[in-house]
């Protein structure tokens, strides 16, 4: 797992707050007034050239006890990176020297002056104040952008919710991308037209860290800073999940703020768990049913590898979409068997004794508990709920078995079948439709509707299957005789 922060770094505060403060009686009188400035810390230096005790970012403050030559001094502490210059009047000036004004407007440093009053010792305090006070503000966001993102993780589509947490907290875009830079999923909006292009770009560059195994799930590997200058306005990371997918987790955000990178690293361990393949002593076990059943093995053979005596098929419409929502209502639902088919169904195979309940944003239509040697017939069987499902319009259909077929032993009930629905018996369209039709009550809507066809071509075919078979299909005796056929076919 990546090493993350457990609190976000310091933020520094706004030279514009410092002044703000009335007791301190600070004011600028040199120097760029527009906002932007930032303070990180603060020091205190009365050498001829502070240059080399310098960091960045500092408020320098200074009564100019040794200052000689005001433009070679100023010029250095913009070397240096400092963030403003704050001169104490008295006991060494009266007031702050015109050389020195000037200087700091011709190097773009802004100059506060100091009154006799304020110490400097206040002004430091009062930079640690309120810099403990932004800490506070940045910890309860990233604590609170944490617990949403977990949230989100837990949600039925996770990946989608996982995103837009993330860039609603960031206030940019959340983009998926696959290795070669194809967006797989996205949330928010980009905060430059070009940052799309310039994150597609990023993906295919960015690297594990050396030495990291590709299969650990959740490093992260943050782009160059420098990559961000490339796109006005926008500043860009990309992260590189764990897992052997090479999947990789793009940031397009108007600013980056100090606890913007402990909240992306939360976002990078969670998307990489959900969307690495499940490990487990449970892969070899699966893995091998495959191998035999590919090398002729029967599903009985096959399924004993699975660790299930009984089996449940179920069959599954909806979700968002996106290429990990099949594999999330798997895992809902307590299974890796997963087959996301072409036409947007998902089918799940399922121990017996796994409860299935409903789940939002998907219609299920659930199988007999069947030997494995049956599980062609419960795929069927499941296939038939969620057309049901989907007809009556409920979140979860299950396959009712009939006890009218117990009466009889299955190979009579078939040749019963096989006789009785010979007419249409090459027709597997008119057979699935008299069997749906007949499963709704009749209803040309909802058949429709479960076969995805017009009304009127439903209305044809039973038309069809009456005049083939020569019986009346309003009759309710025929309908049951029709029904238990087709049941035991």
């Amino acid at each position: 797992m990546p090493e993350i922060a457990a609190a976000p770094p310091t933020p520094p505060i706004p030279l514009a707050a410092l002044l703000a403060r009335e007791e301190l009686g600070l004011r600028q009188i040199a120097g760029p007034m527009e906002a932007g400035a930032a303070v990180h810390w603060v020091h205190t230096s009365e050498m001829a050239d502070p240059y080399p005790y310098l960091l960045g970012g500092e408020l320098l403050l200074s009564a100019g006890v040794l200052l000689k030559d005001p433009d070679m001094y100023v010029s250095r502490i913009v070397q240096a990176g400092a963030a403003a210059l704050g001169f104490g009047v008295a006991p060494v000036y009266d007031t702050v020297p015109q050389a020195l004004i000037e200087a700091c407007d011709r190097h773009g440093l802004p100059l506060l002056e100091v009154p006799p009053k304020t110490t400097f010792t206040a002004v430091a305090r009062a930079v640690w104040r309120l810099m403990a006070e932004a800490r506070h503000r940045e910890l309860r966001r990233v604590t609170q952008a944490q617990q949403g993102l977990a949230a989100a993780a837990a949600r039925p589509d996770p990946v989608p919710a996982v995103l837009h947490q993330l860039a609603s907290r960031l206030g940019g875009q959340a983009v998926l991308l696959a290795p070669d830079g194809m967006e797989l999923s996205s949330s928010g909006r980009a905060p430059s037209p070009d940052a799309g292009a310039a994150l597609g770009r990023l993906a295919r560059v960015v690297k594990p860290l050396p030495g990291t195994p590709r299969d650990d799930p959740g490093q992260a590997v943050p782009v160059p800073a420098s990559a961000s200058d490339a796109i006005p306005g926008a500043q860009l990371a990309a992260y590189a999940l764990g897992g052997h997918q090479g999947l990789v987790l793009g940031l397009a955000t108007p600013v980056r703020e100090a606890g913007d990178h402990t909240v992306a690293g939360v976002a990078v361990v969670l998307l990489s768990l959900l969307t690495a393949p499940h490990q487990g002593a449970d892969s070899s076990g699966r893995s091998a049913a495959l191998v035999r059943l590919l090398l002729g093995a029967g599903p009985a053979e096959a399924a004993a590898l699975l660790g299930a005596e009984r089996w449940t098929v179920v069959h599954a419409r909806g979700g968002s979409g996106t290429p990990f929502a099949a594999s999330a209502l798997g895992a809902a639902l307590g299974s890796a068997l997963v087959d996301p088919a072409d036409d947007g169904t998902v089918r799940i195979l399922l121990p017996a004794d796994r409860e299935v309940t409903p789940q939002p944003g998907w219609v299920l239509g659930v199988s007999a508990p069947v030997l494995p040697e049956e599980l062609a017939a419960a795929d069927t069987q499941a296939a038939r709920a969620v057309h049901r499902a989907a007809a009556t319009r409920t979140d979860l259909v299950r396959h009712r078995g009939t006890s009218l077929a117990a009466l009889l032993a299955p190979e009579e009930a078939a040749a019963h079948a096989r006789l009785r629905l010979a007419p249409i018996a090459d027709s597997p369209v008119l057979l699935d439709t008299l069997r749906n039709w007949l499963s709704l009550h009749g209803s040309w809507d909802r058949t429709a509707a479960a076969m995805e066809v017009h009304r009127n071509t439903v209305r044809q075919r039973i038309a069809r299957c009456a005049t083939l078979l020569d019986e009346d299909l309003d009759d309710a005796d025929v309908r049951m005789e029709l029904w238990f056929a087709l049941r035991s076919l």
